[in-house]
């Protein structure tokens, strides 16, 4: 479903006096196989929002080949069985929930009777059919996650990038969000997720672990814990980055 083969990203200028763009990712290569959810996991400015923004087309990488469903960015035909979820909302604040469904819903292809019972079901997942006729422009911010998650799912894509889709959210319905996430791999969905929570880290098939634009490491949950030794993933990552141990002072 998602290819990286040798991808490097740079951002800046380069002029004839010399190259002084920030390299972003540096030589990135990754697999996502369908009916798959991989985390991409790492701290801020490790590169999971660049990657994000390549697989979605936002950016175009500087070198190597970014190709989801065997193509590459604009994605002619897989474009339309890609659902997209961003950090920031892309919402229409100026008109109701149910409204913003039906919009993105028509948008991908749906229609009638189909699009009705998408919109009705999407509301429900994220608790909102009370709230369906309100503004967004009056919702909570929890509220406008859970509708971006309705958006991006509304047209049932067989690809879902999801940037950080729970934050801000109560935990029981994050676990409701992820068991659905479950459900939909197993149906043969396969999804992409960025997430700083580490037991949602853990819930996923695999993780890309990201540091300074590389993947350090890139496997199942137990496997990365059992390879390190660490008790938690966070103590994995401190260990692949090799800051495990290292006194604070000594790197402060």
């Amino acid at each position: 479903m998602i290819r990286f083969d040798g991808v490097v990203q740079k951002f800046g200028t380069k002029t004839p006096f010399g190259d002084n763009r920030k390299t972003v990712l540096d030589g990135v290569d990754l697999v996502v196989p369908r009916g798959h959810m991989l985390c991409l996991l790492g701290p801020s400015g490790a590169g999971k929002t660049t990657m994000v923004n390549l697989i979605m087309g936002n950016e175009i990488a500087t070198a190597g080949t970014v190709t989801v469903m065997g193509e590459v960015a604009p994605y002619p035909k897989a474009r339309r069985w890609i659902g997209y979820m961003p950090q920031d909302e892309a919402l229409y604040d100026d008109i109701s929930a149910a409204e913003n469904l039906r919009f993105f819903g028509a948008m991908n292809g749906l229609k009638g009777r189909e699009l009705e019972e998408r919109i009705d079901a999407m509301l429900e997942f994220g608790r909102l059919t009370e709230h369906r006729k309100k503004l967004v422009a009056d919702y909570s911010g929890g509220m406008k996650r859970r509708l971006s998650l309705g958006v991006a799912m509304i047209h049932d894509p067989d690809l879902l990038v999801l940037d950080e889709p729970t934050v801000g959210l109560d935990p029981d319905l994050r676990l409701q969000i992820w068991a659905e996430f479950k459900k939909l791999t197993k149906a043969g969905k396969t999804l992409l997720v960025t997430t700083h929570v580490m037991d949602e880290a853990e819930r996923c098939d695999e993780i890309a672990m990201l540091h300074r634009g590389k993947i350090i490491a890139l496997a199942p949950p137990r496997t990365i814990l059992a390879d390190t030794g660490a008790a938690n993933l966070d103590e994995a990552f401190l260990v692949l980055d090799g800051t495990a141990g290292t006194d604070p002072a000594a790197t402060s």
